[in-house]
């Protein structure tokens, strides 16, 4: 039984990224290179991977560290060591992928800054173990991955008629859509209708609810504030 919820546990850990709380789509975190860099999906290949690799890293040294960082520096701390896997990762590109680099340019260097990273340092690998840190990291890096080319495919399909084009590789053409291609969507128009069409399909997968209607009867308070009304009624009434 101890196994078997250790494994539950384990997946719940990996896939909550995934879909339920997709760091894009859901917690619309890192707007920014989202409809930067999607207007082919090879770059939203290549920004989700690097991320994921920062997030894995910076996770696994932060839980790592997370007894020795002072509390009154923990936030500084937190981007130094994110800030170190970036500059790792851009080295790498710019060595052995530079048609990437170029094509993700400064948004490279902003994901020491993004959301999605200071936000699982501090809200999970600073109070969690190595493994499961490692493990939500690997989960919201490959979420947002595949948020990013979701998003690019659609834009580079219907905004040009190619899918996975590269500086040496004209992809894959798609009948019709080559020779009359809706330039829109590799617009930042078409980048916030494309974000916006799959952030309803997403939560509408997630089965999230709509937020309750605001009233007494669904606030937790009811019960106290009905019965200080009444006491207050009482003493109107005595006086």
């Amino acid at each position: 039984m101890a196994d078997n919820k250790s494994s539950v546990s384990v997946w719940k850990e990996f896939t909550k990224g995934l879909i339920k709380e997709n760091p894009t789509l859901v917690t619309l975190l890192g707007m920014c290179p989202t409809l930067a860099v999607t207007t082919m999906a090879i770059n939203g290949i290549g920004m989700g991977l690097a991320t994921t690799f920062v997030l894995v890293c910076s996770n696994l040294v932060i839980s790592l560290l997370k007894n020795v960082i002072p509390k009154a520096v923990r936030l500084p701390s937190f981007i130094v060591i994110i800030a170190g896997f970036v500059t790792l990762i851009s080295f790498i590109l710019q060595r052995y992928i530079p048609s990437l680099y170029s094509a993700l340019g400064v948004f490279l260097t902003l994901i020491t800054v993004n959301c999605i990273i200071l936000g699982r340092a501090e809200a999970f690998a600073s109070k969690n173990k190595v493994f499961p840190s490692i493990l939500d990291g690997l989960g919201m890096g490959l979420g947002f991955t595949l948020s990013l080319f979701t998003m690019g495919s659609v834009r580079e399909i219907l905004g040009s008629g190619h899918w996975l084009q590269t500086n040496s590789w004209e992809g894959i053409t798609i009948p019709f859509l080559s020779t009359h291609p809706m330039l829109i969507f590799i617009m930042p128009a078409g980048g916030f209708f494309v974000l916006g069409c799959l952030i309803a399909i997403v939560n509408k997968i997630a089965n999230r609810k709509p937020p309750a209607e605001i009233s007494c009867d669904n606030c937790p308070s009811a019960a106290i504030c009905g019965k200080n009304k009444e006491q207050c009624e009482r003493k109107e009434d005595a006086a």
